[in-house]
């Protein structure tokens, strides 16, 4: 069942993704060569918990980490560990959720650790840009469909694999509600978007192949092309003067 939110819902909801947007951008910053992804979490951890929140990820089926630290060709659900070490050149897709006041924010972004290559610089850009294509989408009457069409549309035309087996999500009292966001689809398929609707739109893109596998700690996903992905997210409402995107810091 899809959940719609009132005025006073979507307030609280702009403080959860308001901690959720700050604690994304203090991970990103701490991104460079020779830092831990342990230290990374510590540090968004550390930073939720100061502003009253509770870090939405820490526990939820078991996962042991605050943020999701993915790294190359790591899609997403990369485990925090102080023994995995950034180098120079890698891509690190960083995942956060914010709990107060009974709801949550959800976004995500990948940094570059020093200088990068070309081709990881051009695959950041491209699903960072296939976001937003997304979010435009967001639009009372629209459908879901027209998100996925929109994100898929503009990756596959610059030549990336998109992950069919992970997608978005409605975002409210629980980190993960209906509907499903896909980052693919047809357009005007799907749920009808109305004004109230809270969802994550969130694409995973590849440089190669949309094929991803689960790694053998059980939520590790990785490219089974070895290519680089990147990942980026928004927590969006759908509203009657169009999407508003709630994870800004």
């Amino acid at each position: 069942m899809v959940v719609l939110k009132s005025r006073q819902d979507l307030a609280a909801m702009r403080l959860a993704g308001k901690i959720s947007a700050q604690a994304l951008a203090l991970g990103g910053r701490a991104v460079k060569p020779g830092v831990t992804t342990g230290s990374i979490d510590k540090i968004i951890h550390d930073f939720i918990v100061s502003n009253g929140a509770v870090p939405s990820f820490l526990g939820y089926g078991g996962f042991p980490g605050s943020a999701c630290i993915s790294i190359n060709d790591q899609v997403i659900h990369g485990i925090p560990s102080e023994k995995i070490v950034v180098q120079e050149g890698d891509i690190v897709s960083i995942d956060v959720g914010a709990h107060i006041g009974g709801y949550h924010g959800d976004n995500a972004a990948t940094f570059g650790a020093g200088e990068v290559s070309p081709e990881a610089q051009a695959l950041m850009d491209a699903t960072r840009e296939s976001l937003y294509e997304g979010i435009k989408m967001a639009q009372v009457g629209n459908r879901v469909g027209d998100i996925g069409y929109a994100v898929e549309q503009y990756c596959r035309s610059r030549g990336y694999g998109v992950v069919k087996e992970w997608c978005g999500h409605g975002v409210g009292r629980s980190l993960h509600e209906e509907p499903e966001v896909p980052n693919h689809g047809k357009a005007g398929r799907g749920p009808r978007l109305v004004a109230g609707m809270t969802i994550a739109i969130e694409p995973m893109i590849n440089g190669s192949g949309d094929g991803v596998r689960t790694l053998g700690d059980e939520w590790t996903v990785v490219t089974t092309s070895g290519s680089l992905s990147a990942h980026f997210e928004h927590t969006v409402a759908i509203t009657e003067d169009g999407p508003v995107i709630l994870t800004r810091e």
